[in-house]
């Protein structure tokens, strides 16, 4: 590889260039930066770059000359090529030009220990470049279009059902999902339980574990591998073993990691490199338990500002998603305001809209006693970017024993509150009590004890008629008078 050396003039025909042809400085006028040129060039570049933005013309050489004190020569007529040239150079140039001013200016920094701000000066001069992506023509080639955008999102499924069918099939890689839920609710249990679902169907999966030891988590997976309660797991060792290394033939991998809380996510993917370079692959799913143990990198805040740290921390994990195209999974914790009511918001999210406005999909979790002693939990899809689902719900079945949670389908489906005001809705099976009831229901003729229509059928009953002795009646006033006299 050639190594070019970016001298006074070359930088000097790189402006000639620009001066002769207006089109291509329009082209590099994203990444034209003034600061870039050697010093005896720097006053003629900011005066070309401020003359485009004022009169929206390029300015005539003898304008520049005069101007700028310069003596730049008419380059006017080089063949088409010579500017294909020009576009490939002059993004080098401005790359490593912004590369070198980045480096320098992080030596203070690094002094001062401030990583965040040297990693983000660095990322936006490597990722400096000319524009040469035209779109999508929309009309040109409808199915390459939409075979193309299945193939780059790589849906997975979840492994329930009835869950993918709401998300219009599952997560996508790239994406940011939230499960949301309170203290105690199952918020780990769901992310584990997604580790199991996304390992048996073949991939590789990575538990960030920022709370629970390592220990713990794999003691839960144990028991919803095989089936056998928690408290029975040291009982029957042999067996677990057995189960687990059998399961593990069949299964993409599952590596859990314990980090500390108050990491980013720059120590993530420190951790990742190391994993890729030591297991050969790299995940495939990358479950953290949870988002909001997590500090930003691009900024020092106080852990008290959740708005702010939520935010960034949100953006940088979504972002660390969408570079390394993996299926990425998170929990956050719900406020106090929460605790008693059955229908979720954006206002009870711990932290407020930060995290929801950059996630792709937020799922409540709610369930109650009652609910976890029938196994049920309850799903309610908070906000979702690519399905409708948004205030939907779906139960889930929950195994108590073996903590797993699995999908009863949708016939199965029980809602334990109605989608308005939170009121109980009848099961299946009380709907059909109430259905025998209606049509075993009927009135019989008092005269001739026969049975007329039902109720329902929308026919008159017949007034019941009773029969007095007036008599009788007539004595009772008799007496009533005689004592107030």
């Amino acid at each position: 590889m050639n190594k070019t050396n970016y001298s006074s003039e070359i930088q000097r025909l790189y402006l000639e260039m620009f001066l002769s042809d207006a089109e291509t400085f329009v082209r590099c006028h994203n990444i034209f930066d003034p600061e870039n040129f050697d010093r005896k060039l720097k006053d003629a570049a900011e005066f070309i770059s401020n003359y485009v933005d004022k009169y929206k013309v390029m300015p005539e050489l003898e304008i520049v000359n005069t101007s700028c004190e310069t003596d730049f020569k008419d380059v006017t007529g080089l063949p088409p090529e010579n500017y294909d040239w020009l576009l490939d150079e002059f993004e080098t140039f401005s790359r490593h030009k912004a590369l070198e001013r980045a480096i320098i200016k992080s030596a203070d920094l690094l002094e001062k220990g401030e990583f965040g701000p040297v990693e983000l000066m660095i990322k936006e001069a490597v990722q400096i470049s000319l524009n040469k992506d035209m779109g999508t023509d929309y009309f040109e080639d409808p199915k390459a279009r939409l075979m193309g955008l299945k193939d780059k999102n790589g849906q997975v499924s979840t492994g329930w059902p009835t869950f993918d069918k709401k998300l219009f099939g599952g997560f996508n890689r790239g994406e940011l999902n939230i499960f949301a839920g309170g203290s105690g609710a199952g918020k780990s249990l769901f992310l584990q339980n997604l580790a199991i679902n996304f390992s048996q169907v073949g991939l590789n999966v990575l538990y960030v574990s920022l709370e629970l030891s390592e220990q713990l988590v794999a003691m839960r997976l144990d028991s919803m591998m095989t089936g056998l309660p928690t408290r029975e797991i040291f009982k029957s060792l042999d067996d677990v073993e057995l189960k687990v290394k059998v399961a593990g033939k069949s299964s993409g991998a599952i590596q859990i990691k314990y980090m500390p809380s108050g990491k980013n996510v720059n120590d993530l993917r420190a951790y990742i490199k190391e994993y890729q370079v030591k297991k050969g692959h790299k995940p495939d799913v990358v479950l953290i338990d949870y988002l909001d143990l997590m500090m930003p990198v691009s900024i020092k805040i106080s852990p008290s500002d959740l708005f702010v740290k939520d935010k960034y921390v949100s953006e940088e994990i979504r972002n660390f998603a969408m570079e390394t195209k993996c299926v990425c999974v998170t929990a956050s914790q719900l406020n106090r305001s929460a605790v008693e009511e059955i229908e979720f918001d954006h206002s009870h999210i711990s932290g407020g809209l930060s995290k929801i406005q950059t996630a792709d999909n937020v799922i409540g979790i709610f369930t109650s006693r009652a609910m976890r002693e029938r196994g049920r939990y309850q799903i309610q899809f908070m906000k979702t970017r690519s399905s409708s689902a948004v205030g939907q719900k779906i139960d889930l079945d929950f195994n108590l024993d073996s903590l797993r949670i699995t999908d009863p389908g949708e016939d199965s489906q029980e809602s334990s509150f109605s989608q308005g005001g939170g009121r109980p809705q009848a099961s299946s099976g009380t709907a059909s009590i109430l259905n025998g009831l209606k049509k075993t229901s009927t009135v019989v003729d008092s005269s001739t004890g026969e049975i007329t229509r039902e109720p329902d059928e929308g026919i008159a009953v017949p007034k019941v008629r009773g029969k007095v002795d007036g008599s009788r009646i007539r004595e009772m006033l008799a007496n009533i008078n005689a004592e107030k006299d």
